[in-house]
């Protein structure tokens, strides 16, 4: 959705179809620029993404949340397009809505699925905290994320996975990493 006319904008929005937006995807293909606020405005639900690994690398939601609410900026020229509440919305609720799950997930509310982060705004590059949404989606990193609970279960505790062996995941990456590698040499 970044090569948009007016009319297929609206086109679109009358399908009641949704858009995943991923915005750092977009810039390292350079496959343009998608205009949120058009298609906010049109009705069109925006939920945010990060594409795959290989167009985005890092799979970081945060750093997203603040490329797609920059970017919209941006294109619209008007720093008052998608603030960060906006950008939150899209990275959770707007997801959720997208994927017909909204009655199970994409915000906390009783009788959802305990699907949540535990983020660490008391560092310095997040201080002063005057409201922390903006503080979350402009100045947080990923880092910053301590802990992670999934259907209520902890998956991450200080940073730490739970239920995974890093060490193992490091190791696995590497060998399919090698055997990448290998067989691109063999072309």
């Amino acid at each position: 959705m970044t090569h948009l006319e007016k009319q297929e904008i609206d086109l679109f929005a009358a399908s009641g179809a949704h858009v995943v937006h991923c915005p750092e995807s977009n810039q390292k293909l350079a496959s343009g620029f998608c205009p949120v606020a058009e298609l906010v405005e049109a009705g069109i639900n925006v939920a945010l993404g990060t594409d795959g690994a290989a167009s985005n690398n890092d799979l970081d939601m945060i750093s997203e949340m603040r490329s797609a609410a920059l970017l919209a900026k941006g294109v619209a020229g008007n720093a008052s397009v998608l603030p960060a509440a906006k950008a939150l919305s899209m990275a959770t609720i707007n997801g959720a809505i997208a994927l017909g799950l909204q009655q199970e997930t994409g915000s906390l509310e009783l009788g959802k699925s305990a699907d949540m982060i535990a983020v660490d705004l008391n560092r310095i590059n997040t201080q002063p905290v005057y409201h922390p949404i903006p503080q979350l989606v402009y100045a947080a990193g990923h880092e910053q994320v301590t802990h992670v609970w999934v259907a209520g279960r902890l998956l991450v505790s200080e940073g730490r996975l739970t239920t995974l062996d890093e060490g193992q995941l490091i190791d696995r990456t590497s060998h399919w990493r090698d055997r990448i590698m290998a067989a691109d040499a063999d072309q």
